[in-house]
């Protein structure tokens, strides 16, 4: 970075040297090295500017500078031979309409530049075309639940992360909201881009674009992301089954989680904690580090205790997993303290409490 801020300040200088030694236009040294430093300062910051366009805007933009231009040279003719008398006249209409041309040219290029196919040309632009695949625009809802932090921390998100500004818009909507758990959400929200602009591997971007005529974020991110030809992450599910209606690619942070949960298999023995009655008879409750529901028959009288369960069934749900097992006091250990960590580690079995105690005198 530091070389190339070098280069365009020699850059600068020497185009500055260069007009106070040739005094174009008549000026005087000193009004000649000061113009030149201005057109070569704008020159650097053209340069700035167009690093940011895409190849296929650039590539949009010189095609149709060049068919401006042509077609501004053919008109120039027809006017020479139309007007054979007035010189003035024809030099300033044909300048107008070099000028025209070319400008139009060179912004309807650069708008229909996204249309252009750069795979029909080989592998020649095939990198533009993966740097814009690897961009991924995060959702309200994504942001506000933190979880896309962690996974970032873990390196298994690549490319660029991209926060629109309708998004982040919303997110300050809901951090100065008058309900104070909308308030804190938002807050959090906040906190979480800032910790993911603070990871060096992770580059996060600010997208100014915006889509006035559509009203609903949802829209706009699925519109927003058919233009750049990148993927939504979001854990919010109307918003996914919309995106694919659209043709859109989603990274759903739920069905990642639900994806990473432990698998069991019916007939499998597993440690749980009881936590409260279910809704049927004589159900018991218990809940894995991971947030998914343990269902367990003839555990009503285990609450508050650690158990080995015999897992019986497991059902997928659009909300995750929900496993179901049956608890046999005959068969399965019962243990009478809290396990960390899953249990299998700190927890005593009771019945082997109750025989190493020794026997009243």
């Amino acid at each position: 970075m530091n070389d190339l801020l070098l280069i365009r300040a020699i850059f600068v200088l020497i185009l500055a040297t260069a007009a106070w030694f040739l005094q174009p236009f008549g000026l005087t040294p000193p009004f000649a090295a000061a113009a030149g430093g201005v057109l070569g300062v704008l020159i650097v910051l053209a340069e700035i500017r167009l690093k940011q366009v895409s190849l296929k805007r650039l590539i949009g933009a010189a095609v149709g500078s060049v068919l401006g231009i042509v077609g501004a040279f053919l008109i120039s003719l027809v006017i020479s031979w139309a007007l054979p008398g007035s010189r003035g006249t024809v030099s300033f209409f044909q300048l107008l309409i070099l000028l025209v041309m070319t400008y139009v040219g060179l912004v309807v290029g650069a708008a229909k530049g996204d249309m252009l196919n750069l795979s029909a040309l080989g592998g020649l632009f095939g990198g533009e075309k993966a740097q814009k695949q690897s961009f991924k625009i995060l959702d309200t809802s994504v942001i506000i639940d933190g979880r896309i932090a962690d996974i970032a921390e873990t390196g298994f998100l690549d490319g660029t992360l991209v926060v629109p500004q309708f998004v982040l818009r919303e997110l300050q909507l809901v951090a100065d909201s008058a309900d104070s758990m909308k308030r804190n959400r938002g807050r959090r929200g906040l906190d979480v881009l800032q910790r993911l602009q603070k990871m060096a591997h992770l580059n996060v971007q600010i997208l100014e674009d915006d889509y006035p005529h559509i009203r609903e974020v949802d829209l706009k991110l699925i519109e927003l992301a058919r233009t750049y030809d990148c993927k939504i992450i979001t854990n919010d599910f109307n918003l996914n089954k919309v995106a694919q209606l659209h043709g859109v690619d989603v990274l759903n942070i739920n069905e990642l989680a639900n994806a990473l949960k432990p698998i069991v298999l019916p007939g499998e023995t597993m440690r749980v904690f009881i936590l409260k009655e279910g809704k049927e008879y004589n159900q018991g409750v218990a809940y894995l580090d991971d947030g998914t529901m343990v269902v367990v028959d003839n555990a009503k009288k285990m609450i508050s205790k650690t158990i080995d369960i015999s897992v019986t069934s497991v059902l997928q749900t659009q909300a995750g997993k929900m496993i179901f097992g049956r608890f046999d006091e005959r068969v399965h250990q019962v243990y009478d303290k809290v396990p960390q960590s899953g249990g299998s580690r700190t927890a005593e079995p009771a019945h082997a409490e109750k025989a190493a105690a020794p026997p009243r005198a």
